[in-house]
């Protein structure tokens, strides 16, 4: 028996290939496993490849897909051509017997399983993947009632007969196994089922529920690869709360209506990928210097232009940290993992409206559109703070116009009011203005402004070096490997496969203001600095070297193919 196991399925699209996955994931979660379960699909609604993969563990959580493959099912011979080479030795195959398979490794079990056939029988061509469900089944040692739990789960609303129906398909799938292939085994040890179930979730649905319990009532956005799943879940969750879900013309209104709401006093924000956030260039502008709170989640993919929409990439850090004309205050936030994605989120609220600007949380596919399991979120860890709020009573003293939302404070947080406040209402210009509003062009009170906006976030400058960075590993490390965002989990599997060395890992989990002073103290500390940079041109080094210098002891491992880094990747680089 074996703790931990890999398992991925693939044909073409439209095959049910993420029916299949989705099946055996909730089985898996449902059983008391962790497990991450990881896409990877092509930008075409029938045709191409496609695949689903599972790495699953009895015991902790997985937080990466892994290298390697136990288990591969293949609809079809391209499956078999672009996977095999993650196979262990004496991994297994079993492929649709409508096809001739053709392997080019030796040592693997490669067992015809008429998956097609069977369905045809049936008389559903699609229920194959419910066959290859079985199949695994067996494969793995995991008693069927399980999947049947599942099936009925899923099915039950449509009908005793379609139930039945799979499970016959899925029945049809295990006993052809037990009967042809009965030695075919990889018996996984049992786990045990939690009281309370765990949570499979993917980061754009943890990215919705950190939204909507950090108090978001507005979604405006336009559907994009890989950011669409934030609209559906919302769209689907949102108005048992009173919230609202906009469906804008494109990614220039939906900026623009996220910013009127947030202006009304309704927290609201937008979702994108790189080409949506280019376009929302100008109107960043405008909430920075209208001093309007905004959160823009971000899920990168793959650029430039259109580029690769299904594919993964971190190359939207320079547009996140400098894009639009001008210079404003602004946050920029990175999830380390699905679960952090729920934190981050519920975070950008609050720091948006405590500071009055932009917040940017940039995600990316390998999070976003993937999914994990977790046993719970910490939901008493945020509290939700709307920040400086002038009173009613304070409104009540002044005369009319007399209100002035941009006071040159101290600190360079001025109190807002909301529409309705009697003696509240203020002109929020796109325009340079003084401190009630009005456009200026008056040369003191221009620097005086501008001042006062980069003054806002000081105190992050300061807090941002305590929550801003993750660190593990060695103090003085003899290589100190540096990333931000999704590349968290590989980096530290890494780590565990460089025994022997001395190494040390900082992950960074907000990019703007720059944690200086925490990183500093890592990068000084360690003989040599390696920078995992899923782009081309290095970006995340690029920040360092502005930011901090240590070009002498930096390198860069990049990557820009659209999949995520392997563990194997880092390593050799490492090693050298």
């Amino acid at each position: 028996m074996t703790d931990q196991f890999t398992w991925k399925v693939g044909g073409a699209q439209g095959e049910g290939i993420d029916s299949t996955g989705e099946i055996l994931a909730t089985v898996l979660t449902r059983m008391g496993y962790y497990i991450f379960a990881y896409r990877h699909f092509m930008s075409l609604v029938k045709g191409g490849h496609t695949n689903y993969k599972i790495r699953a563990d009895n015991a902790k959580q997985v937080d990466y897909h892994g290298d390697t493959l136990d288990i591969l099912i293949a609809f079809d011979q391209t499956t078999i051509d672009e996977n095999e080479d993650e196979l262990i030795a004496g991994g297994v195959i079993l492929y649709d017997a409508k096809f001739e398979s053709s392997s080019k490794r030796e040592g693997l079990q490669i067992c015809s399983v008429p998956m097609s056939q069977m369905a045809k029988d049936l008389g559903n061509v699609i229920i194959k993947n419910m066959v290859a469900a079985g199949a695994s089944s067996y494969v793995l040692g995991i008693e069927p009632n399980h999947f049947y739990e599942v099936i009925e789960m899923q099915f039950g609303k449509k009908g005793a007969e379609l139930v039945e129906l799979n499970k016959t398909a899925f029945n049809k799938g295990y006993d052809y196994l037990k009967e042809n292939y009965p030695h075919v085994q990889r018996p996984v040890s049992p786990a045990t089922k939690p009281a309370t179930p765990n949570l499979l979730m993917s980061g754009n649905e943890c990215i919705g529920l950190g939204a909507l319990l950090g108090g978001c009532r507005i979604l405006a956005a336009y559907p994009i690869t890989p950011a669409t799943e934030i609209m559906y879940w919302l769209l689907a969750n949102m108005k048992d709360f009173g919230g609202k879900v906009l469906q804008a013309e494109d990614e220039i209104a939906a900026c623009i209506m996220a910013i009127g709401a947030n202006y009304a006093g309704v927290r609201s924000m937008t979702s994108t990928s790189g080409p949506g956030l280019s376009l929302m260039m100008e109107a960043l502008g405008m909430a920075g210097i209208s001093e309007t709170p905004l959160v823009i989640v971000d899920v990168q993919r793959g650029g430039p232009s259109t580029g690769l929409p299904t594919k993964t990439e971190q190359s939207d850090l320079n547009e996140a940290l400098y894009g639009s004309h001008g210079e404003i205050p602004r946050i920029v936030l990175a999830p380390t993992s699905i679960r952090d994605c729920f934190y981050q989120t519920f975070h950008a609220f609050n720091l948006a409206e405590k500071y009055q600007c932009p917040v940017i949380v940039l995600s990316d596919l390998l999070i976003g559109m993937n999914k994990m399991t977790f046993s719970d979120l910490d939901l008493a860890r945020f509290q939700i703070d709307r920040g400086a709020l002038v009173k009613q009573e304070q409104l009540d003293a002044l005369e009319k116009g007399a209100f002035k939302r941009y006071a040159l404070t101290e600190d360079g947080i001025s109190p807002r009011s909301f529409p309705g406040m009697t003696n509240g209402r203020y002109c929020a210009l796109t325009n340079e203005h003084e401190e009630t509003g009005l456009e200026i062009e008056d040369v003191p009170m221009r620097i005086a402004q501008m001042q006062k906006r980069f003054r806002k976030l000081e105190p992050l400058r300061r807090e941002v070096n305590d929550w801003g960075v993750d660190y593990s590993g060695a103090d003085s490390p003899e290589v100190l490997l540096i990333g931000f965002g999704s590349t968290h989990a590989q980096i530290e599997e890494a780590i565990h496969s460089l025994e022997g060395m001395s190494i040390g890992h900082l992950q960074l989990r907000c990019l703007m203001p720059f944690p200086a002073e925490a990183v500093d103290g890592r990068m000084a500390a360690a003989k040599r600095v390696v920078v995992i940079d899923n782009n081309f041109t290095g970006q995340l080094t690029a920040l360092l070297h502005q930011q901090l210098g240590y070009h002498d002891k930096t390198e860069t491992l990049t990557k820009y193919d659209g999949n995520p880094f392997t563990v194997g990747e880092i390593v050799s680089f490492v090693k050298g």
